[in-house]
């Protein structure tokens, strides 16, 4: 287990500690679950009571911030708390040993190349021709398929599946259960009623520095490939369809959808359960609210929201409209009874 003194931690972060020098820590936690030995942090002003109950040994706070109370842990004044702490878990994180070496009980076909400084653990299967660069970790009970390409630094978890001809960039991670290169959702109705399979004989090629979540699926092109673009983040349970193109440093939430030959462009968000039909194409720095349906064309800069979406101002005047409509419904029926009640003295 390692251990960091405020010292350390102050001299890394070019910080001023408040209290023990000598006080250690081997974690990370929120300030409100801190305990002995953990590190925690204070960068919103609403967590402050926090601060002065705390078990955590050291907490970084803001240069600016002044305690109303006395505190128990060593503080290290840093310029950005939030900033910082991303600092220190990297740091932590490539303070953690690498795996290395590789299992006998690793199946490894003759034809594969495996770089230098590699770990594979038990039960992978690496078939004819595969392609691993240095220094990648291929974790127990991966498959890659015949031709799979795996560039340095990549990190494969427990249970990757990748089929044949892909291609995986530099410095990728990909999580547990995600699946790379299935067929696409190709099938052609036929004259008995039932459907007919459609090859697909395309590949999946995913870019240098693409993080993709747990049981993440991408489907391979029918013709062509499916690309996912430098720096692209994936978050756990999303399925992107055949011949789809995520442009570079596009971030989606959970169980978003991709349908088929649809494109999108570079530095958008896609927040959770976003749904996109199949040949939609979606500009640039586009954001699309959770549980949005898109089945048309997004200019680069837009918000959308809802179902169908809208964009975003005449999204959210739709649904003001939309939670008044009981009430709205209630004055239309008292109307409706007054002008019945003329209509009838009139006659």
């Amino acid at each position: 287990m390692m251990e960091f003194t405020a010292e350390m931690i102050a001299g890394f972060l070019g910080g001023d500690i408040v209290g023990d020098k000598q006080a250690t820590v081997h974690t990370v936690s929120s300030i409100e679950e801190g305990k002995a030995g953990s590190l925690a942090y204070l960068t919103n002003p609403k967590y402050e009571p926090f601060l002065y109950t705390t078990q955590a040994s050291i907490v970084l706070v803001n240069r600016s911030f002044t305690p109303s109370q006395p505190v128990a842990a060593t503080l290290i004044r840093v310029d950005d708390a939030g900033a910082c702490v991303l600092k220190l878990l990297e740091m932590y994180n490539a303070a953690k040993p690498r795996k290395e070496g590789i299992s006998r009980l690793a199946s490894i076909a003759e034809s594969a190349r495996v770089g230098e400084k590699c770990y594979i653990g038990d039960f992978a299967v690496v078939e004819r021709g595969v392609e691993i660069g240095a220094g990648c970790q291929i974790y127990p009970q991966v498959y890659l398929g015949d031709g799979v390409r795996i560039g340095e630094g990549t990190i494969l978890y427990p249970g990757v599946k990748i089929y044949e001809g892909c291609v995986v960039g530099r410095n990728c991670i990909l999580h547990a259960g995600a699946v790379i290169g299935a067929d696409g959702f190709g099938f052609m109705p036929n004259a008995e009623g039932g459907f007919d399979k459609i090859p697909q004989l395309g590949n999946v090629i995913i870019e240098d520095n693409v993080e993709i979540g747990a049981n993440t699926c991408i489907d391979r092109a029918k013709t062509d490939s499916t690309i996912i673009r430098r720096g692209v983040k994936l978050d756990n349970l999303i399925q992107i369809g055949h011949n789809v193109q995520i442009g570079e440093n596009t971030v989606s939430s959970a169980q978003t959808g991709i349908a088929g030959t649809s494109k999108v462009g570079s530095n958008c968000f896609l927040a959770g359960q976003v749904g996109i039909a199949d040949h939609v194409t979606i500009g640039n720095n586009v954001k699309v609210g959770s549980k949005s349906g898109l089945d048309k064309n997004v200019p680069d800069n837009e918000i959308r929201f809802g179902y169908p979406a809208l964009p975003g101002m005449q999204y959210h005047r739709a649904a003001n409209i939309f939670k008044r409509l009981p009430e709205l419904d209630s004055r239309v029926r008292t109307l409706e009874k007054e002008l019945a009640a003329l209509t009838r003295k009139e006659e």
